[in-house]
């Protein structure tokens, strides 16, 4: 696979002061919170790309103690500007090597489809092992990722919804080189206020693929879901969220 050019740290930079207001809209934030509180249990929990705190300032507001590694400081300080944000602590770098000193945590997550901002194999193998030493006894990794619709690829292009509500409407414009596995990808938000594009390329990897690099890393798949519901996970999912352990 090819090293795409999608860096998160200069990605949060372009995004960092409309990110808020950008993704509030994602459908499920309150299940993922409620879910990830659960299998935090008492144990504090750490976020890979914490962003402006998304899951981390709810997941706070219920009493979880919550860590970040973030690579865009613009991102971290648009999280010190939210309630509830002020005060988590966040170290600055790329998830796939930045350690927390001294901290294990019952829960380790990476949400949305942020793994594949790492660009090559090495990097995603470099942060299943990353999180796997900042795991306590019995502590899981969870990975939150697309699933790539082939069949809505028409050469190697989509033009797919991601999210929508009353005043607001996110949709992706796809392509998708399938020998180097890169997913160029343009976001186009559609609000009262106009129209707002951002773009990337990601490095995608299935499922199964993920499975092999967290082998790599010292960690295997324990179980699987269609959603943050837990809903079963089958051939039609269009996202997989997979909990890892030692």
């Amino acid at each position: 696979m090819s090293a795409s050019n999608y860096d998160p740290a200069a990605y949060g930079e372009e995004v960092a002061a409309d990110y808020e207001e950008l993704y509030s809209a994602i459908p499920d934030t309150d299940e993922a919170v409620s879910t990830l509180a659960e299998l935090a249990g008492a144990g504090p929990l750490l976020e890979m790309g914490i962003g402006t705190g998304r899951l981390a300032r709810p997941l706070r507001e219920r009493g979880v103690d919550v860590h970040g590694i973030e690579a865009s400081p613009s991102m971290v300080a648009e999280l010190r500007k939210l309630p509830g944000g002020e005060d988590i602590p966040v170290a600055v770098g790329s998830f796939a090597d930045t350690e927390v000193p001294g901290e294990r945590f019952s829960v380790v997550v990476l949400a949305l489809h942020t793994i594949f901002g790492l660009p090559t194999e090495d990097e995603k193998i470099r942060c299943f092992v990353n999180a796997e030493r900042h795991l306590a006894e019995g502590g899981v990794f969870v990975v939150e990722a697309t699933v790539l619709d082939v069949g809505a690829l028409r050469r190697g292009q989509a033009v797919i919804p991601r999210f929508t509500s009353a005043d607001r409407v996110e949709l992706q414009v796809l392509r998708y080189d399938a020998v180097t596995q890169d997913l160029e990808t343009t976001n186009v938000h559609l609000s009262s206020e106009g129209v707002r594009l951002n773009g990337f390329t990601n490095a995608y990897a299935s499922p199964r693929e993920l499975d092999l690099m967290a082998r790599l890393g010292g960690l295997r798949l324990r179980e699987r879901w269609g959603s943050w519901r837990r809903d079963a996970f089958g051939p039609d999912s269009p996202r997989h969220v997979s909990i890892y352990a030692r």
